[in-house]
């Protein structure tokens, strides 16, 4: 694969052979940026599970102690418009809303929040939004009859987290312009989370790597208790 010279100056700033602490990884995945906008800070794992067996196919959502930096556009689906839009929501609305996305092909939005009453209308546009993964689903928050709530956490910096078809989990954990420290608790929080969800079903080394980069950054290896 082809790589710039910028990319290649900052891929000698890492050890492929190291693995770092999440200290020294958070100190040092803030040098390896190539590109001169405010960079995305991702974590990715690569898990050993099994996504086709039930207990394996690892899901849900963390509260990141500072946010990941990314400020997400909510639509509401419920008949509590009022209460949606004054938690944050971006747009608000009930059967209109979906109206709007099947005749207008309108996807301004990042996240669906929905009550579970209005489940039945979205669950018939599970062709349209199930691809795009953005049909609500309780395990992640986002069917929630406290809708107020549910906005808020999103807007707070609630992230969703889940294993892909190859055992792999990544999650955007920060921005380059955080400081180190903080970039530090989010990567903990979130290493925590993984370690704490591991399948009983899963026999032997649970992690098998686990890395930090920036966009279009080098990969930095990280270690960390309970790998």
């Amino acid at each position: 694969m082809k790589v710039g010279k910028k990319y290649k100056v900052v891929a000698e700033l890492v050890d492929v052979n190291k693995l770092y602490t999440i200290e020294e990884a958070a100190e040092l995945v803030k040098k390896t940026s190539t590109v001169k906008f405010d960079a995305t800070i991702d974590a990715s794992f690569r898990l050993n599970v099994n996504p086709k067996v039930a207990d394996q196919q690892i899901r849900g959502t963390i509260n990141l102690p500072h946010g990941n930096g990314k400020t997400k556009r909510i639509l509401a689906v419920t008949n509590k418009v009022e209460d949606a839009k004054a938690a944050g929501a971006d747009f608000a609305g009930g059967k209109d809303m979906l109206e709007k996305i099947q005749k207008d092909n309108w996807f301004d939005f990042d996240v669906i929040v929905a009550t579970p009453d209005m489940m039945g209308e979205l669950g018939k546009m599970g062709r349209v939004l199930g691809p795009k993964g953005l049909m609500p689903n309780p395990k992640t928050g986002t069917v929630a009859v406290d809708i107020a709530k549910a906005i808020h956490e999103i807007k707070r910096g609630k992230v969703e987290y889940r294993v892909d078809k190859d055992g792999n989990v990544h999650v955007s954990i920060a921005r380059v312009s955080f400081d180190t420290t903080k970039i530090a608790e989010n990567l903990q929080s979130l290493c925590d989370l993984i370690v704490k969800v591991r399948p009983s079903s899963v026999k032997g080394t649970y992690i098998k790597n686990a890395v930090i980069h920036t966009t279009m950054g080098p990969s930095i290896k990280i270690t960390f208790a309970g790998r």
